[in-house]
């Protein structure tokens, strides 16, 4: 996927149009019988099917209509909503410092979020982190990102967020990779403050944590970490971007992806004992 939020507005202008021209011709009519059943010239209907214009919600619900297709007004809409905001650039981020890049993801979409599925593969998530490791992992990014160094602020907003966690409304269900208990930063005692506190965090009420181990046979590899925020929102992160998926196929695509990554974790003492076997070997190396 493109890095550049203009290309990828337009790729998803583009295929939203070919959707739409997709139910058009399902529904057996022309260019211009269509104008003609929503009201619009029929240089526009091809302007729209080609990427070249964007149409209005009312447009959306229009053309569902004069094809019978309504069942996809929601899906449709949604990608409609999607081209100008899924896309928001670390840099642009950036510019306010490191304390608006960790908070990407609004505060009021994190409050009104009852259930979290979380998958990361190689950190620990943000509402598990300690002080200390956030700390330890945010200067790389202040550079890479060439942002205003605001790590401090950056981390109190991290832990801030982390009240969610106690709250009994909420619930997070969280699958690691075993090699997110193995990826340093900072130093073998921050790592080890991180693992010690993750022993804590998985045990409260509202919280499940499985941790799939290496080594084993699976049925799924998730390609990068990802947030599904209810079933509204899908968020991921790239080196350069935070992409947040909004189409209802998309995120339950994601879910099903979860559902799949699931099936090969571990729980409870299981999974307790994976992080007191890393953190063993990690205390032994040191």
């Amino acid at each position: 996927m493109s890095t550049s939020p203009s290309s990828s507005a337009k790729q998803a202008q583009n295929e939203l149009g070919v959707r739409l021209r997709e139910l058009r011709l399902e529904a057996g009519l022309s260019g211009r019988m269509l104008a003609t059943a929503t009201g619009q010239h029929y240089t526009r209907v091809s302007k729209i099917e080609n990427g070249v214009q964007a149409p209005a919600e009312q447009d959306i619900r229009a053309w569902c209509r004069a094809c019978h297709a309504e069942q996809h007004v929601p899906d449709l809409i949604a990608t409609l909503r999607a081209i100008d905001s899924a896309y928001i650039e670390f840099r642009r981020q950036g510019r306010a410092g490191m304390r608006r890049v960790v908070g990407a993801h609004s505060d009021a979409r994190y409050d009104q979020t009852s259930q979290f599925r979380i998958y990361e593969h190689n950190v620990i998530p943000g509402l598990f982190q300690t002080a200390e490791y956030t700390a330890a992992m945010l200067p790389f990014w202040v550079g890479f990102l060439d942002t205003p160094n605001d790590v401090d602020a950056a981390v109190a907003a991290r832990l801030e967020r982390q009240r969610l966690l106690y709250r009994m409304d909420k619930r997070f269900a969280v699958l690691l990779e075993e090699q997110a208990l193995r990826t340093w930063f900072g130093t073998a005692q921050t790592q080890a403050g991180q693992l010690d506190h993750l022993l804590t965090v998985m045990a409260l009420p509202t919280v499940s944590l499985g941790i799939i181990p290496m080594m084993t046979e699976r049925a799924a590899v998730g390609s990068t970490g990802f947030w599904i925020f209810d079933g509204a929102l899908v968020a991921l992160e790239t080196p350069t971007a935070s992409i947040e998926v909004s189409r209802p196929q998309e995120i339950e695509m994601y879910a099903r992806m979860f559902e799949y990554l699931r099936t090969s974790a571990v729980y409870g003492r299981a999974a307790r004992e994976l992080i007191l076997r890393a953190l063993a070997e990690l205390r032994a190396r040191n």
